[in-house]
């Protein structure tokens, strides 16, 4: 295996089925996928953007004492489709660390300067092979093929990069989240896998009785299914995108809209906080002095008024249309 201190290897690819036991602890490579509810509610509290059009009203403040510098870094970021205005990117910035955060738990971006172009590249890596040992960060990289097209193929070694600290921006979620999510994930996880579990309870059809009666009560298995799943996300708020149960009263419905929605800024204003220094602690590779704060301006939902609805939602002095007005941001 190779040691060697370089920037992170990019868009490599290897086969699954020949890594060995060390490239898969090292790799923290996971045959198992999210289950059906596990999958939806990483999709939903990764969405912590409604897509509404604001105009030419910006979204985040950005306070900086080197505006240039803030325009190079942020400008030059990777974006999905195409070049953004700061304003734009940091939006999408924001959405891709969530979902990095909520399906693998921690997000890494690598700052690369490229000085014959003056501008400076920001680019997403995978976090499932870069560990931290004693403030040191690595990439493991299994072995792999490098194919081509004029030549024999060849299986390059095992390599084990160091990577440069700052010029690595590291995003995770906030502690108090990162619990909150661990519960009900194992209890989505039971779930989950008893899902489908109905059928066992039936009785098999014979040739001598191809229709056997059942007596096993459909009603009490779903209900007690329904009650495991609102009880899991009673702090989260997820509602399991069920918007039409009649067990559920309409203020239990908008008093988990806001729950959840409030947990969903809570992430995004913490994504908000440590790209800011973040940006401000590689900045400093380029100005000692570089600052930069990022904040939702009052155009985007604030938890303030999230917690202000919910005290008039619990006296009854605020209508379920405002909730559901400001949940969407209509």
């Amino acid at each position: 295996m190779k040691i060697i201190k370089n920037i992170p290897l990019y868009g490599y690819s290897v086969d699954p089925e020949q890594l060995s036991f060390v490239d898969r602890l090292l790799t923290k490579s996971k045959n198992e996928r999210p289950g059906f509810y596990q999958r939806m509610f990483y999709e939903d509290f990764a969405r912590v953007f409604n897509f509404v059009n604001h105009g030419d009203t910006n979204l985040f403040q950005v306070e900086t004492n080197d505006e240039e510098l803030i325009r190079k870094m942020v400008g030059n970021l990777q974006a999905r489709y195409r070049k953004y205005s700061v304003d734009e990117t940091i939006r999408e910035l924001v959405e891709a660390v969530a979902q990095s955060l909520i399906w693998q738990g921690t997000a890494y971006y690598f700052v690369q300067n490229v000085p014959e172009q003056e501008k400076i590249h920001i680019t997403p890596l995978v976090s499932d092979n870069i560990f931290c040992f004693f403030s040191v960060y690595f990439q493991y990289v299994p072995k792999r093929c490098e194919r081509y097209l004029e030549r024999d193929h060849e299986m390059l070694p095992r390599e084990l990069r160091i990577l440069d600290k700052n010029k690595l921006m590291r995003f995770e979620i906030p502690r108090s989240l990162r619990r909150m999510l661990s519960e009900q994930n194992r209890t989505l996880k039971i779930i989950d896998k008893h899902q489908f579990g109905v059928t066992n309870f039936y009785p098999q059809a014979t040739y001598e009785n191809p229709n056997p009666k059942s007596h096993f009560d459909f009603s009490i298995w779903k209900n007690t299914q329904e009650q495991a799943l609102f009880r899991a996300t009673r702090k989260t708020g997820w509602n399991g995108r069920n918007y039409d149960s009649s067990k559920c009263s309409d203020f239990f419905h908008y008093y988990r809209l806001i729950r959840f929605r409030r947990n969903q800024l809570i992430l995004r204003d913490y994504i908000l906080l440590q790209l800011g220094k973040e940006l401000t602690r590689v900045g400093h590779r380029y100005n000692e002095d570089f600052n930069v704060v990022i904040s939702p301006t009052s155009v985007l939902p604030q938890i303030d008024k999230l917690d202000e609805m919910e005290s008039l939602l619990s006296r009854e002095e605020i209508d379920f249309t405002e909730v559901s007005d400001y949940y969407y941001e209509r």
